[in-house]
C-alpha cells in the first residue's frame, strides 16, 4: 500500500473535489453523530450543528494541524439519560458543559506536567472494564428499541426491521471492503428504513410537511432553561470524562501514525484536548450531545490518503448546512424506533468489544489476582447498576461509580506494573493499523 498522501495536512483541495471529499467524511459520521440525540432525546439537527461548530473550533485551536472530526460521544449516553430524566434537558446541557470544563483543566494540567500521570491513573485494566460497562449497560436498552412496538409491547413486526437493520450493518462492516466498511451504520439504517417502508412502519407525514429550511429548536442557557448546578452531575459525569481522556489520546497516537506527524508534541496534546472539551462546552450551550474525536473519520483518512485539514473543515460547513434543512431532519425523525435498535444492538456490543480488545492488546494477565479483582468490581458495579445516594441531588451511580472504584483500586492495591503511556497504546495502534491496511 502507498503511503504517499495524495493531499498534505495543510493543502487546499480544487472546490470539485473539496466537496466530495468533504461529504464522504460527512456520510461517515453521520449514523453515529445522529444516533446519539434519538437514543438520549435530543436533536439531531442541533448534534450535526455542534458537530460542524465542534471541529472548526478544534481545527483552530490546533492550528490548523490536526486533521480530525468531532462527533458525538457514545460513552455519555447512560448518563445524559439518567440526568435528563431527572431534570429535564437543562440538566443534561449542564453535564455536557462540566465535560468539556474537565477536559479544559485536564489540558492545563497536561502542559504544565506531561501527560504520563494520566495513563498511570488510567491504565488498560481499569479502562477496559470500564469501556465494557459503557456498552453492556446500555444493551437493555437496545433490545426493547428492538422488539417493542410505538405502544412499548413486543411486536414481531417491529423486530424483524431491527433484525434486518443488524443483518445489513454486520454485512456492510465485515464483507465489504473500502468506503462501505467505514460506514457501516449508515448504509444498515438505510436498508432498515428501506424494509421498514416495504412493511408499512414509516410515517412520511412530518417529512412531506417540513420546510426545506427550518430554524432547530436551540437549547440556551438562562433561556431555555434554568442553570441549576448539583453536585450529582460532577460525580456521574466527572469519571466518564476521565476514560474518554484515554480514548482521546488513542486517537491521536493512531492519527500521528497515519498521517506520519507527532501530534503529541506538535500542536501538543493539551492542544486537541483543550479542542476537544471545546467543542463539547459549545455542544453544552447550543443543545448538542458531548463530542469526541471519530474513529469512523481516520479511517477515512487512512484509506484515501487525503490528510487535508480543509477537507475536514468542508465536512464541518456541510453537518452544519443539514442542520438548518428541515426535511433532512424530519427523514432523521421518520427512522422507526426499530431500525435504530439494531443498529444500536451492534454498536453498544461493539463498544463493550473494544473494551475487551484493550485488555487483550495490553495482554492483561488475569492470572494474576489484582488484575482479577479491579476488573471484576468494576464489572458488576458498572453493569448491576449499583450506586450510592446521599440524597435526591448527591448520588453516584453505573459506570461513573465503576470508573472511580476502579481508579481507587488501581492505585491502592500493591504490585501496580510501571507502564508508560505509549506502550500502552502501542498494541493498540498496531491493530489499527492492521485494520488499515486491510481496508486499503
Amino acid at each position: 500500500m502507498s503511503t504517499k498522501p495524495i493531499l498534505e495536512v495543510n493543502e487546499i483541495p480544487k472546490p470539485g473535489q473539496w466537496i466530495t471529499l468533504s461529504l464522504q467524511h460527512l456520510f461517515a459520521m453521520f449514523g453515529s453523530t445522529i444516533l446519539v440525540p434519538y437514543l438520549v432525546g435530543l436533536s439531531p439537527a442541533l448534534a450535526l450543528i455542534s458537530s460542524g461548530i465542534g471541529t472548526l473550533a478544534f481545527i483552530i485551536l490546533t492550528k490548523w494541524k490536526v486533521p480530525a472530526y468531532l462527533g458525538s460521544s457514545f460513552a455519555y449516553i447512560a448518563p445524559i439519560i439518567a440526568l435528563k430524566a431527572q431534570g429535564g434537558a437543562g440538566k443534561a446541557m449542564i453535564a455536557t458543559f462540566v465535560v468539556g470544563v474537565v477536559y479544559w483543566l485536564v489540558s492545563l494540567i497536561i502542559k504544565k506536567a506531561g501527560y504520563e500521570w494520566l495513563m498511570r491513573l488510567l491504565p488498560p485494566v481499569v479502562v477496559g472494564p470500564v469501556i465494557i460497562v459503557i456498552g453492556l449497560a446500555l444493551s437493555g436498552t437496545a433490545v426493547g428499541m428492538a422488539m417493542d412496538n410505538p405502544a412499548g409491547k413486543y411486536s414481531l413486526l417491529y423486530f424483524s426491521a431491527a433484525l434486518v437493520t443488524l443483518v445489513a450493518t454486520i454485512i456492510f462492516s465485515v464483507c465489504f471492503k473500502g468506503m462501505l466498511s467505514i460506514i457501516p451504520i449508515l448504509a444498515g439504517i438505510i436498508i432498515g428504513y428501506i424494509y421498514s417502508v416495504f412493511i408499512g412502519i414509516v410515517n412520511f407525514k412530518p417529512v412531506i410537511e417540513a420546510h426545506w429550511f427550518e430554524m432547530p429548536k436551540f437549547l440556551f442557557p438562562f433561556v431555555s432553561y434554568k442553570v441549576n448546578f448539583s453536585w450529582d452531575i460532577v460525580l456521574m459525569i466527572v469519571p466518564v470524562a476521565v476514560v474518554t481522556l484515554s480514548e482521546h489520546i488513542g486517537h491521536q497516537l493512531v492519527l500521528s501514525k497515519v498521517v506520519g506527524q507527532n501530534y503529541i508534541k506538535d500542536p501538543g496534546l493539551h492542544r486537541s484536548i483543550c479542542g476537544d472539551g471545546t467543542a463539547s462546552i459549545i455542544s453544552a450551550l447550543i443543545g448538542g450531545p458531548p463530542k469526541t474525536t471519530y474513529g469512523e473519520n481516520i479511517g477515512v483518512i487512512a484509506i484515501t490518503r487525503v490528510y487535508s485539514v480543509y477537507v475536514i473543515a468542508g465536512a464541518a460547513v456541510a453537518a452544519i448546512i443539514f442542520g438548518f434543512i428541515g426535511k433532512i431532519t424530519a427523514l432523521i425523525h421518520s427512522i422507526p424506533t426499530p431500525v435504530m435498535g439494531g443498529v444500536s444492538i451492534l454498536l453498544f456490543g461493539i463498544i463493550a468489544s473494544s473494551g475487551l480488545r484493550m485488555l487483550v492488546d495490553s495482554k492483561i494477565d488475569f492470572g494474576n489476582n489484582r488484575n482479577l479483582a479491579i476488573s471484576s468490581v468494576i464489572l458488576v458495579i458498572g453493569i448491576g447498576g449499583a450506586f450510592i445516594k446521599i440524597s435526591d441531588q448527591f448520588q453516584i451511580q453505573g459506570m461513573a461509580l465503576a470508573a472511580i472504584i476502579g481508579i481507587i483500586l488501581n492505585l491502592v492495591l500493591p504490585g501496580k506494573p510501571d507502564v508508560s503511556a505509549d506502550d500502552m497504546f502501542e498494541t493498540e495502534t498496531e491493530t489499527e493499523k492492521k485494520t488499515i491496511k486491510k481496508l486499503a
